[in-house]
Formats: C-alpha cells, structure tokens, sequence
C-alpha cells in the first residue's frame, strides 16, 4: 500500500463518495441510534484490512450493558469471519509477549460486568470509584491487545459500544476512548511499549526496537449511539459535544428518512476534512453481505 493510498471502507460504492476512502491517521465516527447499522459498518471496514492491508481490523467492545453488540454473529454471517475474542485479564501474563505463538485476539470486550450505568450522574460516589477502579485495571489489558495486533500489521481499529450520553466528559467510556485514541493508537509505538513494559521495559527494548510500526497509517472508526433516529435529527445536532466529535477528522451520520409512507435508513457525510466528499444524502439498505448502497 502506498503511503497515499486511503483506507476502504468496506461498503461497495461509498469511497468514491469519500474521495476515495478513509485517510489513514485520522478518526471516524460513525453516530446512529440502536439497529441502524452501526456494528455492520464497522465489521465490514474492519474486514476490508484483509484485503488491502493483509490483516483484518480489531474490534475493542466498551458495551456495558445486558444487550449484545452480536459482533461474532455479524462477522460469521457477513465474511464467514470467525471472530477470535480474547478474555480481557486484570493480571497480564507479558513473558513470550513477542512470540509467534502468542495470541492478541480480534475482538475484546473489556468490560465484563454489563447492565450499568456509565455516567457520573448515574452514580453514586462509590459506584463511580470502582468504575474508576476496574477501568484502571482494564488499561494494561486494553494496551496490550492494540499493541500487540499493531506489531503483527494490523492497520484498522473498530470501537463499539459507545452509549448516548448528555455530557461525555461524564463518561467512563468515552475517558477511556479518549485514552486509548491518543496514548496507544497516535502514539509512537515505542512508548506504548513503555506504558505495556513499564519496569521490564528494558528487559524486552531490543524486541520492541524489531516491532516498530508507523500510526500514521492506522484507521480508527468509532462508532457511537445516538438519542436521535432520524437523519434530519443528526445533520441538525449542533457539534459540541466535545473533543471526540469536534476533533473526529470524519463524522458519518447513519439515520431514517421520510420517504412517502414509510421510513427508510440513509446516510450523511457531515465532516470529511482534507478531502473532497459528497454532500448527498445517501440511502442504504442492510443486505446479508452487510450494507449496500441503494
């Protein structure tokens, strides 16, 4: 791939609409309500690595609720893709870390408990102490996983399970996006190494220094749910809810549609910077290959 060459996104017909596609190095987020297509688009994008970069993408899972995102189900249905899910540890093995024979896993779902709240007003002190607690456990689980998949030529990243809420600096899962997308995705892998190793850092340079990869050529697609269900309520949702959305470098907006008597989901590309893009509104349809422009 040449170091001009654009991120796919996996649905057939959208990157000419994107200019070509995504640009690697940067961050899109994908905002749509529950059943829209979110985790379709994003399995789809996260597949397209395997043909453009040989590697298909991973997919970090912040859900904390009782319902499933399905990611396995969709990836086995749509591709035939067995999903590799790796249990997230609060007490990481490191020893081999660089082994052929180790495994990073494709999907993680980081939290493990699910049916609670995410937001500080939901919660009481203690509660937010100890969402503060597991999510400080979870970090070295979350930097290995990443790490880990970036040295073997992972190039793509999914993350799901973002729930609506009204502040998102009141969000333990958008504080640990926001950790995750600046101190590990756009980060100079040696000190991501660092963070991983920290004591043993030394012990295990020389590997570290044989497992450099460039950030610059990572894609990372965020998908996050919205309040809003149709597409007139998303284009009209004014950009201010904070550093994720407003710094986000493409925002695709995934909603229904009014057509005569009856609904239909359609997209919008509400921010493509540094490159030329579409501002049509574009209809979609969910097949079993995933979605398809109409």
């Amino acid at each position: 791939m040449s170091e001009t060459s654009r991120l796919a996104t996996g649905v057939a017909g959208l990157d000419e609409h994107l200019g070509g596609g995504l640009l690697p190095g940067t961050l899109t987020v994908v905002i749509g309500s529950t059943g829209i297509g979110k985790t379709q688009f994003g399995l789809q994008f996260a597949h397209a690595g395997l043909g453009q970069e040989g590697r298909a993408g991973i997919v970090f899972d912040m859900s904390s609720r009782g319902d499933s995102q399905n990611h396995a189900q969709y990836a086995q249905r749509l591709f035939g893709w067995d999903l590799e899910a790796i249990e997230p540890q609060e007490h990481l093995e490191l020893d081999g870390f660089f082994s052929s024979r180790r495994r990073y896993g494709e999907y993680l779902h980081v939290f493990n408990r699910a049916g609670r709240r995410v937001t500080r007003n939901d919660l009481d002190f203690d509660a937010w102490q100890d969402w503060q607690a597991e999510l400080t456990r979870r970090l070295n689980c979350s930097i290995a996983f990443f790490y880990g998949n970036f040295t073997r030529g992972v190039r793509r990243a999914v993350v799901d399970g973002i729930e609506p809420v009204d502040r998102p600096a009141d969000s333990i899962q958008f504080e640990l996006f926001e950790y995750v997308y600046h101190q590990i995705l756009r980060k100079d892998p040696e000190w991501v190494a660092r963070d991983l190793f920290r004591q043993d850092y030394r012990r295990n340079a020389q590997a570290v220094a044989e497992h450099v990869y460039d950030p610059g050529r990572i894609g990372c697609m965020l998908l996050y749910t919205s309040h809003e269900t149709t597409l007139d309520g998303l284009v009209e949702r004014p950009l201010d809810e904070g550093d994720v959305l407003s710094n986000a470098n493409t925002l695709i907006y995934l909603g229904k549609i009014r057509e005569g008597t009856r609904f239909r989901r359609a997209m919008y590309i509400a921010k493509h910077r540094g490159s030329a893009c579409t501002d049509e509104i574009l209809p979609y349809r969910i097949e079993d290959g995933g979605i398809r422009l109409d």
